[in-house]
């Protein structure tokens, strides 16, 4: 739903004063009822953020039980929705007392329209910043691994794989698309490793030169080669009784591979230049988002090294490959980059959200952090739109099926599947079911299945 029609309840028994509020709040979608009935009926079904309440409702008009039964009520179901009493002055204390018991807000009669869409305002904003912070919150706990936002299956089974391999000594290999995250996850196991609060040492091996890789990786004596005015430390040096992280290690030249290889035989270097062996305790995760496995039929990476890195493996899926993530990753990217650049808490529209979901990201999660951070710098309104995004694809909101329809059809397909087994037995497919004949008959009148005749 778009921001200029979010939805608002209004529960008032005064048929003129419920038409004055409607247009009051003509900007939101607003639902308007008369009683409580129909007040709780309505907040089942469309889940307004906010409510303006009215306490003298029937059978109780001249008083307030009626109003504070259905605050109650409303709280219970959806403690998170603002709730903005309204009444006059002469009911301040019932008002007063609506908001010991969780009412947000109140507003005095007469209503005066601009004071009333002010009060709406705000009710709307803060509970926005709580439904985010409250869904960041489940999210984050949903994942086994603290900083690594995870809700689909495949993910998190990535994050009991890192916590199964981090504590144990073994050389790790993580593979998967530029931009999924693997660095984070090398990061993570090595944080969970009894290494933890020794040194992490990363090097890029697609970023430094061949000639200069050697080098950097086991260091070099004063006047190794012109230029080397000191002797100097490599990245395995330097890892020492930590963590080593070879990221893009598919990058890496033959020759080097084969020096590599032999410290990871004999856990000893030799600095460039120097004739001295040196004993390093390193763990090595290496990372690459090549196949590895084709690079060795093309006699590019060796075989060996392969079998060196890669005893325990793990795969880091595409953004487009975990359904969900992407629109869980990007509120949590707001939240941060809005707590970061100091501005104003934004959430995401309706068509924002199902551009996220819809769009292949082909960056993956690197791509997602980009634009999310240009949003939330570069966005005017309240929210940010898929043109905020920068993304230009059909961006209708997804149509999801309620829990309602999902239940039906779940059922739907196990009473079909029920009574194939038994052969159009109810009596049978009941008893596989676990339920009542009549349950059955019910089942299969709702879902219009007909029974056939066995032969």
């Amino acid at each position: 739903m778009t921001e200029d029609r979010r939805k608002v309840l209004i529960v008032e028994d005064n048929s003129s004063l419920r038409s004055q509020l409607k247009w009051s709040l003509a900007d939101y979608e607003v639902f308007a009822v008369g009683e409580r009935k129909e007040a709780l009926a309505l907040m089942g079904r469309e889940r307004p953020p906010v409510v303006v309440l009215d306490l003298g409702l029937p059978p109780d008009p001249n008083g307030a039980s009626e109003g504070l039964e259905t605050l109650n009520a409303m709280l219970a179901l959806q403690p998170l929705t603002k709730v903005i009493v309204a009444s006059g002055n002469e009911e301040r204390a019932n008002a007063l007392k609506a908001i010991s018991l969780g009412a947000y807000d109140f507003h005095p009669k007469p209503v005066h329209p601009p004071m009333l869409l002010h009060t709406v305002e705000r009710a709307f904003y803060l509970f926005d910043l709580e439904d985010e912070n409250l869904r960041l919150s489940n999210q984050q706990k949903s994942s086994p691994l603290a900083g690594i936002i995870a809700t689909t299956p495949v993910m998190m089974q990535v994050c009991r794989t890192v916590e199964r391999v981090a504590t144990a000594n073994v050389a790790v290999l993580i593979t998967g698309e530029s931009g999924t995250g693997k660095e984070v996850f090398a990061r993570t196991t090595h944080d969970l490793s009894p290494r933890a609060g020794k040194p992490f040492v990363a090097i890029n091996c697609a970023a430094i030169p061949d000639n200069l890789l050697e080098s950097e990786l086991f260091g070099h004596e004063k006047g190794a080669f012109t230029g080397a005015v000191k002797q100097t430390l490599g990245k395995i040096e330097q890892a020492h009784t930590g963590t080593l992280f070879l990221d893009e290690i598919g990058d890496m030249p033959l020759a080097l591979q084969a020096k590599l290889l032999r410290f990871l035989q004999n856990r000893t270097i030799e600095r460039v230049g120097g004739r001295k062996e040196i004993d390093v305790d390193v763990r090595v995760i290496s990372a690459t988002n090549r196949v590895l496995a084709t690079m060795i039929e093309n006699g590019t990476f060796r075989d060996d090294l392969f079998y060196r890195l890669n005893e325990v493996g793990i795969h880091i899926p595409p953004l487009r490959e975990r359904p969900g993530d992407a629109a869980v990753l990007a509120r949590s990217l707001l939240l941060k980059f809005s707590k970061a650049f100091k501005t104003a808490p934004k959430g995401f529209s309706a068509e924002a959200l199902a551009a996220i979901a819809t769009y292949p990201w082909p960056g993956n999660v690197r791509e997602l952090e980009n634009r999310v951070k240009r949003a939330t710098l570069m966005a005017n309104g309240k929210q940010i739109t898929p043109e905020d995004l920068d993304i230009q694809i059909d961006a209708s909101p997804l149509a999801m099926p309620s829990l309602r329809q999902i239940r039906e059809q779940a059922e739907t397909n196990a009473v079909i599947q029920a009574l194939a087994i038994a052969d159009n037995n109810v009596s049978e497919a009941a008893l596989l079911l676990g339920v009542s004949r009549p349950t059955i008959y019910e089942l299969m009148k709702n879902a219009n299945i007909k029974r056939k005749d066995r032969s």
